[in-house]
């Protein structure tokens, strides 16, 4: 049985995020329907028995089902969906969609922007800039910027955002290998695609290791102390997936040791990182505060998915545009 919701006239849309502006452009598209966004979680809190669509991402948690009468379906913001109570809902016939692909082209620009960052040393330019020191060249070769062209990309998770990164290596003449669950499913540009239980092999190779994977508990610390110890040390790792997907006392004691050269991350396993953290301080580290999904055209892709799978629920369809559950 497909989903079941009130006629339009007193259906009632609640968008929930901390910065995005879905209210915004869900009205531009006039459709009649109620709505509403809150920006924190007491107001939502206090709004949820009103709900009966949920559009929610960070501010997600699981008390929040304990006073929602009304709820018939939750649309995610984000793509990843690790922190939804997935058998809860199943149980309860809430169904789950995420905003798969919303951020594609974003996320796989952002991490060729610090594969970019960290080959150029753009990082190390900046530093020297806040300093006003003028760096002279540098004789040493292992110190030196250096191309991407002919380096091995390793992508863990050739799958939507995955491929897209897989294409722009191949543009900049690197040699991409990666991993899928069923690579025979795999119809991109990488040279190599291996299934996800030969990850090793990827870590080997990369001179860039780049995680695109959701996280899964096949995925949770796939970057650990044996895998980074798989890794060259002149290697680096980019990480745009969740801080999960990376045990952090493994990988600092790896970045300050300089077993691998340096790291671009995106995400931490308390984010937002808090100003103690250790990985403010190396000089080997890029952080971007969970930004690589950022994008002026984020709200306008999500409202698209959300209309559609609004249409297919009016049309008695039973399967939604990226349905979990």
């Amino acid at each position: 049985m497909g989903v079941v919701l009130p006629s339009r006239d007193v259906l009632n849309i609640g968008f929930a995020h901390v910065a995005y502006r879905m209210k915004e452009v869900f009205e531009s598209r006039a459709t009649g329907i109620r709505h509403f966004q809150v920006f924190d979680r007491a107001e939502l809190i206090r709004r949820m028995p009103e709900i009966d669509v949920l559009v929610i991402s960070g501010l997600w948690h699981n008390q929040l089902l304990d006073n929602a009468p009304r709820l018939r379906w939750i649309q995610s913001i984000g793509a990843g969906y690790d922190q939804f109570p997935i058998e809860k809902l199943r149980a309860g016939g809430i169904p789950l969609t995420r905003a798969y692909g919303v951020n594609r082209n974003a996320v796989a620009e952002h991490t060729f922007a610090l594969l970019l960052a960290l080959s150029r040393q753009i990082h190390l330019c900046r530093d020297n800039q806040a300093k006003h020191r003028y760096r002279q060249l540098i004789s040493n070769l292992s110190e030196r910027e250096d191309e991407l062209g002919g380096k091995v990309l390793g992508i863990i998770g050739l799958g939507h955002i995955g491929s897209r990164v897989a294409e722009l290596g191949k543009a900049f003449n690197m040699r991409v290998v990666g991993t899928k669950r069923d690579p025979s499913t795999y119809k991109g540009k990488a040279d190599l695609v291996l299934p996800a239980d030969r990850s090793d092999e990827v870590f080997r190779q990369a001179d860039f290791l780049t995680l695109n994977c959701p996280l899964t508990p096949e995925t949770r610390e796939i970057v650990n102390e044996r895998s980074l110890g798989l890794m060259k040390p002149s290697s680096f790792l980019v990480n745009v997936a969740r801080g999960g997907c990376v045990n952090e006392a493994a990988l600092l004691q790896a970045l300050k040791t300089r077993k691998i050269a340096g790291a671009a991350l995106d995400h931490f396993t308390e984010d937002p990182l808090p100003a103690s953290s250790a990985f403010w301080d190396l000089e080997n580290v890029i952080v971007t505060p969970h930004t690589a999904g950022e994008t002026r055209k984020y709200e306008e892709n999500v409202i698209d998915i959300l209309l559609e799978n609004l249409a297919r629920i009016e049309r008695g369809e039973t399967k939604l545009l990226h349905q979990v559950v």
